[in-house]
């Protein structure tokens, strides 16, 4: 089991591993993201998100993929948009790994927060989170506007 930084030509099995989360979210229907995109958003002239990936036997079986953002209360911080491991691969230590190593980078760059979400009926990921001592939070509502939306604001 190894822990890395994220290359551009890991980019292909993040993608198969984005989809297989939204397969497990039963919401597949709704990725619109291509390779491209991913190569762009990452690797393009002005990067907004970075990744780690777990492999086994030179194979990615996991991500955890982030970007920084701001707290006006607290300052910088991670957002961890995905953590996701080949159901194949779960329940190995995977995860565990994948998340020491975001609190690692958190503490690296002098993140003071590690946010992330998680939907309320996935109770093996709220049970693997509450083991670690995060902070559920049932307080806050996610708001969202649409490509759509904004288009025609």
């Amino acid at each position: 089991m190894k822990i890395r930084k994220g290359v551009k030509s890991d980019l292909p099995s993040v993608l198969e591993l984005i989809k297989e989360l939204a397969v497990y979210e039963k919401a597949l229907h709704e990725v619109e993201i291509t390779l491209e995109q991913l190569e762009e958003d990452g690797f393009g002239e002005e990067p907004v998100f970075q990744f780690l990936v777990a492999t086994e036997n030179e194979q990615i079986v996991g991500l955890a993929l982030y970007y920084f953002r701001y707290s006006t209360w607290k300052g910088k911080a991670i957002y961890l948009e995905d953590l996701v491991v080949k159901e194949s691969h779960r329940g190995k230590g995977y995860g565990q790994k994948l998340l020491d190593a975001i609190v690692e980078e958190a503490r690296q760059t002098g993140s003071k927060q590690v946010r992330w979400q998680v939907l309320d009926w996935n109770e093996p990921a709220i049970n693997f989170y509450k083991k670690l001592g995060a902070h559920l939070d049932g307080e806050w509502i996610n708001c969202t506007l649409t490509a759509k939306q904004i288009a025609n604001y």
